[in-house]
């Protein structure tokens, strides 16, 4: 069932000011209401009074060039060589004079494509709209929790014009409450990286002072960047989406960088697999197969191909708990992305676990979703087979090599709508400092991608 989005009352619609003014004019909207109504017939209201979020959300053509398949580089904002020459491989393509430039034709051209794409199935809206300017949505999400500050950053190429910037404040109405307004107030920058960066010194003085700060990085990690070096430096924590990864394993690698140089970090589809792990520490709650934890020597993983970061990190976080260090990953490609890591055991056992990226027709709202997991060991007479499917995608290809007859426990993850990046950020923002169980299992996963990048 769809829930219905709340109505929404407007304070104040977006309003362009100049960056010296945005405070005085927040202050304007308020003042101008007045903080418990009018005249007594409008219902009181409660300002930004939690937490201050910053979302750095960068323009929707680098995006839409890589849904389509020109661009394979990093979502940054940045008309760098490599989306100037996707740009101008995509004007060729279409028939657009070849500017190298995102210009209004183009843009408009390049989501119409990826509209057709959309409707014969050949992109996913997950693909396509990884990057999108969902803030209201988001926002929503938010405030029907908590009234807050949202600082929308939006890098765009094009020329330097400098950073305009503009105010505004929304107030869901509940039911429940419908005598108060929750009000979140909205700030939103836009200019190119560089003009971005050139400001940021004064993106920390917007911030609420006092209360928690996050700043949720839609673009690839980049632990060299001006800008997010300044603004992870004075939150609470760095929120990221790592299903939204252009390039998956590199940008674990920065992930970790970032844990490394004690960044407190968060990630949305890390808690996409909470589900995962409950249910596979729960497969050995029982005394008799606590013991046989130390015979599991086979991993397989299954996971719609396109996104092998859920699969990565969940292997990273078993080899965590069991004490496991990787010796050797190779990756094949082909219809099954196929990964094939070796690790060793405390005791010295070989434990071999396999990744497989699998098509599938019908592609979720989250790249790289699990499909299947199945925890097994060479030993015939340990008792430790334990299989785990997704409701929606089952363990088919697991059943058919045979897996399902040599498991003696056998669970199920439902689907959840909990797991879109609205919802989770919403719960994330509930908490911050440093996630032990994450950065550790993080670090085993980069080791083993580090494994692969000698090979």
């Amino acid at each position: 069932m769809v829930s219905q989005a709340p109505t929404v009352y407007s304070l104040q619609a977006p309003k362009d000011v100049s960056l010296t003014e945005i405070e005085a004019e927040l202050g304007q909207i308020w003042q101008s209401y007045g903080i418990t109504g009018d005249d007594g017939a409008l219902p009181a209201a409660t300002r930004a009074a939690t937490f201050s979020l910053v979302v750095y959300e960068p323009e929707q053509t680098q995006q839409l060039l890589a849904a389509l398949g020109f661009y394979h580089g990093p979502i940054d904002g940045i008309l760098g060589p490599q989306m100037e020459a996707a740009l101008r491989e995509a004007q060729k393509a279409y028939g657009i004079p070849e500017t190298g430039t995102p210009n209004a034709d183009t843009i408009t051209v390049l989501r119409g494509e990826v509209a057709k794409g959309r409707a014969s199935g050949k992109i996913s809206d997950a693909t396509s709209d990884g990057y999108d300017s969902k803030s209201p949505r988001i926002a929503d999400e938010i405030a029907l929790r908590n009234p807050c500050r949202i600082v929308t950053l939006s890098p765009v190429a094009g020329d330097d014009e400098g950073v305009k910037a503009q105010v505004a404040a929304y107030c869901p109405i509940q039911k429940q409450s419908s005598s108060t307004l929750v009000c979140c107030e909205y700030i939103t920058l836009t200019g190119t990286p560089e003009a971005l960066e050139r400001i940021g010194g004064m993106i920390p003085a917007l911030l609420i002072g006092g209360l928690p700060k996050f700043i949720w990085w839609k673009a690839t990690p980049d632990p060299n960047n001006g800008l997010f070096k300044r603004l992870s430096a004075v939150c609470n924590n760095v929120i990221v989406d790592s299903c939204n990864f252009n390039e998956p394993e590199k940008d674990l690698l920065c992930l970790q960088e970032l844990v490394e140089n004690g960044v407190p970090l968060a990630d949305l589809n890390w808690r996409r697999l909470a589900g995962w792990q409950e249910l596979a520490a729960e497969a050995y709650d029982s005394p008799q197969r606590r013991a046989a934890l130390g015979e599991i020597d086979r991993v397989n993983i299954d996971y719609e191909k396109g996104n092998p970061v859920q699969a990565l990190l969940f292997l990273g976080w078993l080899a965590s708990r069991l004490q496991w260090k990787p010796v050797s990953y190779q990756h094949e490609k082909g219809d099954y992305e196929i990964t094939k890591i070796k690790l060793v055991a405390q005791d010295q056992r070989q434990i071999e676990a396999e990744l497989a990226g699998v098509p599938v027709g019908d592609i979720g709202e989250v790249p790289g979703d699990l499909i299947a997991l199945r925890l097994n060991s060479t030993n015939p007479q340990a008792n430790c087979g334990t299989l785990i499917c997704s409701e929606t995608g089952g363990c088919m290809r697991m059943e058919t090599q045979g897996g399902a007859q040599s498991t003696g426990l056998f669970q199920q993850v439902s689907s959840l709508s909990e797991q879109r990046a609205e919802v989770l950020l919403s719960q994330q923002v509930q908490r911050w400092g440093h996630e032990a169980l994450l950065e550790e299992s993080l670090a085993l996963t980069a080791q083993m991608l580090k494994l692969g990048l000698k090979n």
